[in-house]
């Protein structure tokens, strides 16, 4: 298909872009989906920093990069999630400020608001992230969960979100949640409400991961198909259960590659998501914009793996047949 395979460098923060772009033009990378922490890419200093944007530019095109998107979940996330301990770690000194958590909140929505108008000036249509949830924390109902505060977490993230996305209409750019547990859409019902909620518009789209699904038993090639107006980005990213009667679906709170996880997310080509179904989805949908791996492997050198996930997604990205395979055999008339 000769779709676009991008990086996703936000598990790669902790090297300088110089550092991180020169290996991705080396290993034959097309381009970067910056992450705007770290130094990839800041909001802040695109908007008010001459010659930043250029500079990031001029990193990319000196390493044969380009970049079709930016993402911003970990501020995002802040946006309608209860706001504890954990954010502070997260999200920006000023989008923080005091730790009041409606204070992080309407802070966070400015900052996602800024990030529209940084994408703009970058030249870039798409950016990626999270929205975090209200309600998330009650996903197992029990206590028994009253449905109307179920539906307020909806009407808050529709609160919350659309004067967001005017922003991103203004400035000619498209939001993509990445659909994953936490976030107000996790699954096929969820993101059908958070659409709902916000009357489908189309300045809020899905950035989708696949590897979010593969844990939840959910058939992927599907939503690609069921929600094919509203793909606007699509992640790489594998997953693997480990279910044998003594490993919990759940994670038992472990973290990342513990032995006792029910799964974990793996090398793309190493797990249980179908990639190729997901590759003949998209065909079916005529998406055409980048595969961006987002890699995530504790037990795989991450050198070793981006370059084996880049060639993995060279291999799988193919396009759909131009004729029917027996058009050979049909007589004339």
């Amino acid at each position: 298909m000769g779709r676009p395979v991008t990086l996703f460098t936000g598990q790669w923060a902790d090297l300088p872009l110089e550092e991180l772009a020169k290996k991705c033009g080396e290993w034959g990378f097309d381009g970067l989906e910056l992450a705007c922490w770290g130094d990839h890419f800041d909001v802040d200093r695109a908007l008010s920093e001459d010659g930043y944007v250029e500079g990031r530019w001029e990193i990319l095109r000196r390493n044969g990069l380009n970049c079709w998107a930016i993402s911003n979940h970990l501020v995002g996330q802040a946006v309608c999630d209860p706001i504890d301990d954990r954010h502070k770690a997260t999200v920006p000194p000023d989008v923080w400020g005091d730790g009041d958590p409606e204070g992080v909140r309407q802070r966070a929505a400015e900052k996602i608001k800024d990030t529209a108008r940084a994408a703009a000036k970058f030249g870039v249509t798409q950016v990626n992230g999270f929205t975090g949830s209200s309600i998330w924390s009650k996903l197992y109902s029990f206590p028994p969960n009253d449905p109307a505060e179920i539906e307020r977490g909806y009407e808050d993230f529709a609160e919350r979100w659309n004067p967001i996305i005017d922003v991103f209409d203004e400035e000619g750019v498209k939001w993509g949640l990445e659909v994953h547990p936490t976030e107000i859409a996790y699954d096929f019902v969820t993101t059908r409400k958070a659409l709902d909620a916000i009357d489908n518009r189309t300045g809020f789209g899905i950035n989708f991961d696949p590897s979010h699904f593969a844990h939840q038993f959910l058939d992927s090639a599907a939503f690609i198909e069921d929600f094919a107006e509203r793909i606007y980005h699509f992640h790489i990213k594998d997953s693997r259960k480990r279910l044998d009667g003594r490993r919990s679906i759940l994670g038992s709170h472990l973290d990342f590659g513990e032995a006792g996880r029910g799964w974990d997310f793996v090398s793309p080509g190493h797990g249980d998501v179908d990639l190729e179904e997901c590759v003949r989805a998209l065909n079916r949908i005529g998406y055409e914009g980048p595969l961006s791996i987002e890699w995530e492997d504790s037990g795989m050198d991450r050198e070793y793996g981006a370059q084996d996930a880049l060639a993995f997604a060279r291999r799988t990205d193919f396009a759909p047949s131009s004729q029917a395979f027996d058009a050979a055999f049909a007589r004339g008339e």
